[in-house]
């Protein structure tokens, strides 16, 4: 009898030992997003290590990433976002796709877009020039072989988010820009996004370079409204630049409609807030980029 109460205490404790811990189960859960099965596959394999079960999942999504990723490689990303980072006189503007506006709107997919911009404005730090200006555009091969603040490449990073969502994601361009440290940089997106933050995301995106002696912040942010909504190929020389007959037809920035009064040109409202365009750049997602026939050309899958 007293055996069979060892025998059965032993195999007790056994199953206790093995079975996962309830609270580190929630926040195993909690932490990482994956499934409560998986998570507390992850336990029982590693005997309750919170640690050594996170990493395991990690792998193990990666993996399965991977696999997803080279499978969706040939299906359209037609959706997708722009994200826009400054920090002082560093910025970037970021495309990243995929294949549905569900998508594009899900928090993951966001924090990709996160990491991706984040990524892409150390780069732009690290090839700043003694406070001179600089402006570059990346790929998808160069932003594959980007670091994450993290360490690991951002096409793990993409190959990670594609495991977990299920859809073909690529990281289509960015640009960096670097101004001297007496220009001021500014970011904006569109549709503006409901929280501010250092990150913003929107299917338009504009970088802002210019000099004012205007006190009122807004005139950059108004500024990259206009060239967003009215889509300026140049800033346009005064001087050299003839206005076109047809005002909807004008793709010099200086010589256009201001967006927010039409009773002004841009050069006008210039002049009166003294301000000095220097440079300027605009991303619409799903836009053809010179070289590009459509989308379809356009390398994505991580």
């Amino acid at each position: 009898m007293l055996s069979n109460r060892i025998v059965r205490f032993i195999s007790t404790n056994n199953i206790l030992w093995q079975s996962p811990n309830k609270s580190l189960l929630a926040k195993l859960r909690k932490k990482t997003g994956y499934t409560f099965a998986n998570c507390k596959k992850a336990l029982e394999l590693h005997e309750n290590d919170l640690e050594k079960a996170e990493q395991w999942l990690k792998e193990q999504a990666q993996q399965l990433g991977w696999s997803k990723a080279q499978k969706l490689q040939g299906r359209s990303t037609s959706q997708g976002l722009i994200a826009a980072i400054v920090d002082k006189n560093h910025g970037s503007l970021v495309e990243i796709n995929c294949e549905t506006d569900f998508v594009a709107r899900n928090k993951q997919f966001h924090g990709l877009a996160n990491i991706v911009a984040s990524a892409v404005l150390k780069h732009t730090v690290s090839v700043a020039s003694d406070g001179l200006y600089n402006k570059a555009i990346l790929d998808a091969d160069a932003l594959k072989a980007l670091q994450a603040l993290d360490g690991k490449l951002l096409a793990d990073h993409c190959a990670l988010t594609i495991g977990t969502l299920g859809e073909n994601i690529g990281m289509r361009r960015a640009l960096c820009m670097n101004v001297p440290s007496d220009v001021i940089l500014t970011g904006y997106t569109h549709p503006a996004p409901a929280e501010a933050g250092p990150i913003v995301y929107g299917r338009y995106g504009a970088l802002l370079a210019y000099k004012t002696e205007e006190t009122q912040e807004d005139i950059g942010k108004q500024l990259c409204q206009h060239i967003i909504g009215m889509n300026p190929t140049k800033i346009g020389d005064p001087e050299v630049d003839q206005p076109e007959k047809n005002s909807d037809e004008e793709t010099a920035l200086i010589h256009q409609e201001f967006l927010l009064d039409p009773s002004m040109t841009v050069q006008q409202l210039l002049t009166e807030t003294k301000t000095q365009i220097l440079d300027f750049a605009r991303f619409e997602m799903g836009e053809v980029v010179e070289g590009q026939q459509s989308l379809d050309a356009v390398e994505t899958g991580g």
